[in-house]
């Protein structure tokens, strides 16, 4: 069955994304940093920054990983928790060090963002760095986030987008898809590991379609932020 096929399904999507990112996870950080061109960081500060959160502030990280953005938001005072599917991702956010100062340090869960764990309007802050391309339902998803948001809540995602442009598409999904082979094969003898990145961009609608999904469920001020020339996206939108 070729990679298309594994991820057509809600079904077959999750059981692939669950164990692509059980294999890859103490690869995670140095994939990142390899398919942004060193930029994650800053990318991941800039969405912080649009995220604005105050000290006190309850914030909620899905696909947390490694911990990035929640380190990130716990270092401005707020309380976090950091929330991923994938065990071996939760235990190395567990290994990261805690953010300086009297800032409290964050905590990790394993769970499913289509069905989180937490009260409705617990957070006053969702983010998310390439967790929504990777859910089996979009939709879902963003309702669960709708869900635990505050009203007047914001939630913040990061993620690859696909490009309208069909030239700019199919170039950027060809080099992603030969670029993903030859890492999957270097460091796992599977070149499908991260092929799947272009599968699931292709199988994804786009930043345009993901805001407008944002507004269908209940979202104001939809906002999108090219990065890296419109290849990448951070969405901004506030619970109504």
């Amino acid at each position: 069955m070729s990679l298309r096929e594994r991820i057509a399904t809600p079904d077959g999507k999750r059981r692939l994304v669950r164990a692509i990112f059980a294999t890859i996870a103490d690869r995670y950080d140095f994939i990142t940093v390899v398919l942004s061109y060193g930029q994650d960081r800053r990318w991941k500060r800039w969405l912080i920054d649009l995220a604005a959160p105050r000290p006190g502030a309850r914030a909620l990280d899905l696909a947390t990983g490694t911990g990035d953005l929640a380190f990130a938001l716990a270092s401005r005072g707020t309380r976090v928790i950091g929330l991923d599917i994938t065990f071996r991702m939760i235990e190395l956010a567990h290994g990261k060090a805690s953010p300086p100062g009297p800032a409290r340090a964050p905590s990790f869960v394993v769970g499913d963002m289509l069905a989180l764990p937490f009260p409705s309007g617990s957070f006053d802050i969702v983010t998310t760095g390439y967790g929504l391309r990777n859910v089996p339902n979009l939709t879902t998803a963003v309702e669960e986030i709708a869900r635990v948001l505050s009203p007047g809540g914001c939630v913040l995602s990061l993620d690859f987008n696909r490009p309208s442009n069909r030239l700019v598409r199919a170039a950027y999904l060809a080099y992603l898809t030969v670029v993903g082979a030859a890492l999957g094969w270097a460091l796992h003898r599977d070149p499908d590991t991260y092929r799947y990145i272009p599968a699931s961009i292709r199988q994804y609608p786009g930043a345009e379609a993901v805001a407008r999904l944002f507004e269908a469920r209940g979202f104001t001020g939809v906002r999108c932020y090219p990065v890296l020339g419109g290849l990448m996206t951070i969405h901004h939108a506030i619970r109504a």
